[in-house]
């Protein structure tokens, strides 16, 4: 039986606060008039105000407790009831105006309950408006509900005071089961979740990101709901414990419940028909349109929710698009990209600058009997059509995977490579370097596409979006000793040698460089990439092991060039450049798309633990820090890589071999820029692809001309500025010293 609680209509909006928790001789109003945050005076109304007020069919359980300032025209005000305190703003015979709603400035056939309204407002047909604080010049038009309670949390994992715990808000991200479970907090980056979800096993850490959040957050009940400036609301039905920023646009919701929504003149966020959105924070720049769940959900900045997506216990980052699909208890970090209605995402850490193609189903298929699976991708995944793949599975970067049921789980040590499951012939096969191969105008316009697309206001923690980086290099460097291994393991077969394990390494090195031929025709497998009897076969092992070498020595010599722009050197301090880099090759982080070295991580965590650092704020501070380090340290590796690479010692090390490097380097820029132009260049001289055009001329009217590419032109820029830089190289290291 619903229990009705009864009460005079006179206390209506009043004891907002009940008397246990209301601090000693504070009112109820304490909170709210710290948050009104107002410099406007409010005086009574007079005889005649309410005299007007009433002939306009208005009414109201006190007009002593409404408050206006010396700007009120009562006239505008119509066919409205007030309950408890109100204040009201300037009010002007003005209309507003805002995607051809126009409306006159006023209150109009509403219910108003203890609310502050700032100036020139436009309020009509709110049925229910309760605790709310109104900015000026803010637009309300017919919303069935909007209202707030005095235990308001607007989104956040916090519980107020004399709450239970088990009404605290988690959002289980990466597993089923909520054993990675963290609090959605207002600002939560996608490095926070990260930590918080993958330390599981440090208690310390755990207690301490906690206890962050809780002292993040005033525990006090009584916090009114704002409304920001020029913010627009019209054709609702519920809007409940909702914090809005200022220049929303909100139409046609449904229901709106216990969110954040960040909004602000720079980047406004809109939210539009169907929509029904509970327990979540929402970031500015962000749009929602159409029908969209969202459950327990955080959004970064400038992301997008559209046609019908769901997006339940997930973290989406910043630059992020979902439409017409299902994401359910994920971690994704900025740059994500989702378009398709029969995709599916559950239970997953994917590492930005991805897309997954219609039908691609990750991680739906359980193979044990717990919900407990899990799936980690690393930057650039790519599930292309009708993918479905198993936990528990981990990719390297820029993982394609070909259309295809994956019955086992999987994992793909190889960055930039393709993997294909050979049904007929029962095998997996794995094709490192295959990005590089065939399809280099994509890999490098994905670098440049999410770069131009970081629509972030504030850019002080760096994303890194170039393709070669010291989280991808890494992998390449160990994709180059996978590969070596594998030449090593296939020709002991082939020869039916025992080879000691420490010396397949060096048998497969020498084959690949030495005896390309022979390489060819073994038969390589991997070992340890699927869960299975099965073959797994490796494709142009050879191919793959010279471009994984070529593009690593192409990386550091642009690294070197960027450690050059600002200083004038010699061959003598380049080469103490290197060398001091020499043996400081380190393992990096992806921690929301922001790449820190392994060891701050862990000064960062011990820093956490120890009371160095004493809130969400100041480890954002130490992200920023971190960043403004990243270039130099990005450098480092780079020229680390290098001599990983080549193999040089320091002897080795003389103008001669510099200048072989950096030359080998043009030819790869030159190599790169002639792949961009011939993948895209197959767009054009496919038949089948001009099957549907009569001329030339209308297919370049549809596509663009190759020769007009914007981005092909980009890079020709970016290519020229390269073979300049190392032209200056060139010469130094050709002069006397």
């Amino acid at each position: 039986m619903n229990s009705i609680n009864k009460q005079p209509v006179s206390s209506l909006g009043f004891s907002f606060i009940e008397k246990p928790y209301l601090p000693k001789g504070k009112d109820e109003y304490y909170l709210r008039d710290r948050q009104h945050r107002s410099t406007k005076t409010y005086r009574k109304l007079n005889a005649k105000e309410i005299q007007i007020l009433q002939k306009n069919d208005n009414s109201a359980d006190d007009w002593n407790n409404v408050e206006v300032t010396d700007a009120f025209d009562p006239r505008l005000i119509k066919r409205c009831t007030f309950f408890g305190r109100n204040r009201i703003g300037k009010l002007e015979p003005l209309f507003h105006e805002f995607n051809n709603l126009r409306m006159p400035v006023g209150i109009y056939n509403s219910t108003i309950i203890s609310c502050d309204l700032g100036d020139n407002v436009v309020i009509d047909q709110i049925s229910f408006m309760s605790h709310y604080i109104v900015g000026d010049d803010v637009m309300l038009v017919n919303i069935k509900e909007l209202s707030v309670s005095n235990h308001a949390k607007f989104g956040n994992g916090i519980v107020k005071n004399g709450e239970d715990e088990s009404v605290r808000i988690w959002m289980e991200i990466c597993n089923e089961n909520g054993g990675r479970k963290v609090l959605p907090f207002n600002g939560m980056l996608a490095a926070d979740a990260w930590i918080w979800s993958k330390h599981r096993g440090d208690n310390a850490l755990l207690d301490k990101l906690k206890e962050f959040t809780d002292y993040k957050f005033d525990r006090k009940r009584g916090y009114y709901g704002k409304i920001g400036a020029r913010t627009v609301i019209k054709n609702c039905d519920i809007v409940k414990d909702v914090w809005i920023g200022s220049d929303a646009y909100i139409k046609g919701a449904n229901k709106l419940k216990n969110l954040t929504i960040s909004s602000d003149e720079q980047a406004s966020t809109q939210i539009g028909e169907g929509c029904e959105l509970v327990n979540g924070i929402i970031g500015v720049g962000c749009r929602i349109f159409y029908g969209v769940k969202a459950v327990r959900f955080i959004m970064g900045s400038h992301s997008q929710l559209k046609y019908g997506a769901r997006l339940i216990n997930s973290y989406l980052g910043d630059n992020s698009t979902i439409s017409c699909c299902e994401v359910l208890n994920s971690l994704i970090f900025p740059g994500h990209e989702q378009h398709h209605n029969n995709s599916f995402l559950c239970a997953a850490l994917v590492q930005g600058q991805s897309n997954m193609a219609a039908g691609a189903t990750i991680g739906s298929n359980h193979n044990s009997r717990a919900a407990d699976g899990e799936l980690i991708a690393s930057r650039g995944f790519w599930p292309a059509l009708c993918v479905s793949i198993k936990h528990n599975s981990v990719f390297a970067s820029y993982t394609m995977i070909a259309k295809g049921d994956y019955p086992y789980e999987l994992h793909i040590p190889f960055p930039f490579s393709l993997v294909s499951n050979h049904a007929d012939t029962n095998e997996l096969a794995i094709l490192p370097g295959y990005w590089f191969m065939y399809n280099l105008y994509a890999l490098a316009r994905n670098s440049e596409k999410y770069k131009t697309r970081d629509q972030r206001i504030d850019r002080s923690i760096y994303l890194e979006y170039d393709y070669l980086a010291p989280d991808t290099v890494n992998e390449l460097l160990t994709g180059l000793s996978l590969l070596k291994e594998a030449t090593g393991r296939a020709y002991a077969v082939a020869s039916q040698q025992k080879i000691a394990a420490k010396q397949l390494l060096k048998k497969g090195e020498w084959l690949l460089e030495n005896n390309t031929a022979y390489v060819d025709q073994l038969t390589i497998l991997a070992t340890g990439s699927e869960n299975s009897k099965r073959k797994v076969k490796i494709l142009k092992t050879s191919q793959a092991y010279r471009l994984y070498k070529k593009m690593i020595v192409f990386y550091a010599v642009q690294q070197l060039l960027e450690a050059m722009a600002n200083e004038d050197h010699t061959a003598r301090s380049i080469r103490a450049l290197l060398l001091k880099a020499k043996g400081k090759r380190i393992p990096f982080k992806n921690m929301g798309g922001q790449l820190i070295p392994a060891s701050s991580l862990g000064q960062l965590l011990k820093m956490i633990k120890s009371g160095a650092l004493n809130g969400w704020d100041a480890i954002h501070a130490w992200y920023r820090e971190q960043s403004l380090r990243y270039p130099s340290q990005k450098q480092t590796h780079a020229l680390a890589s290098l001599w990983e690479v080549t193999g040089l010692t320091r002897s080795q090390l003389t103008k001669r071999s510099l200048l072989a490097i950096v030359q080998e380097a043009l030819a790869t820029n030159r190599w790169i820029e002639e792949q961009l132009i011939a993948s895209r260049s197959k767009d054009y001289q496919n038949p089948f692809r001009k099957l549907v055009y009569d001329t030339e001329r209308e297919m370049n009217e549809v596509m663009g001309k190759l020769a007009d590419n914007p981005f092909i032109a980009h890079y020709r820029k970016k290519t020229t500025k390269f073979e300049k830089q190392a032209a200056s190289l060139l010469n130094i290291l050709s002069a006397k010293d």
